[in-house]
């Protein structure tokens, strides 16, 4: 009996520790949100083939879904926004990912980025994208 009541509360402990593992990655959906605290956009962050990607999944403004990708160059020009993928190439490192490239829709500009976790809260994804020593950092709210 005590066997099998020290294997349940050993499962359980494993399962909790398990999510809350899986609670702390960059990867999931997070919420976008302008300056006046409205979410923009829904972005979703991937790993494929070791990189780390993150793409608008979901466009808040029903009018603003249709909109294309028109400042941006190369292949993303005339995109629809909605499935773009804005970061890519982001590799591991210390404290997060780092070395990728996220590209801003509105203006077609594209910028070196890493992206990490609030230490204190893993619900909070920090995305700084930046040019020499310039950058600015948004901070995403998890999608629950």
């Amino acid at each position: 009996m005590t066997t099998k009541f020290y294997l349940s509360v050993f499962f359980v402990l494993g399962l909790y520790w398990f999510t809350s593992l899986q609670a702390q990655t960059v990867f999931g959906k997070w919420e976008n949100r302008n300056e006046d605290g409205k979410v923009n956009s829904v972005i979703e962050v991937y790993e494929q083939d070791d990189e780390v990607f993150g793409r608008i999944e979901r466009i808040m403004k029903e009018e603003d879904r249709d909109r294309k990708c028109t400042a941006c160059e190369g292949a993303l020009h005339n995109r629809p926004l909605e499935g773009l993928v804005i970061m890519r190439g982001l590799e591991r490192a210390d404290d997060g990912y780092e070395d990728g490239v996220v590209i801003d829709p509105k203006s077609g500009k594209e910028y070196r980025c890493k992206i990490w976790l609030d230490p204190e809260n893993p619900d909070k994804l920090y995305v700084r994208g930046y040019i020499a020593f310039f950058y600015k950092t948004k901070v995403w709210d998890r999608l629950e």
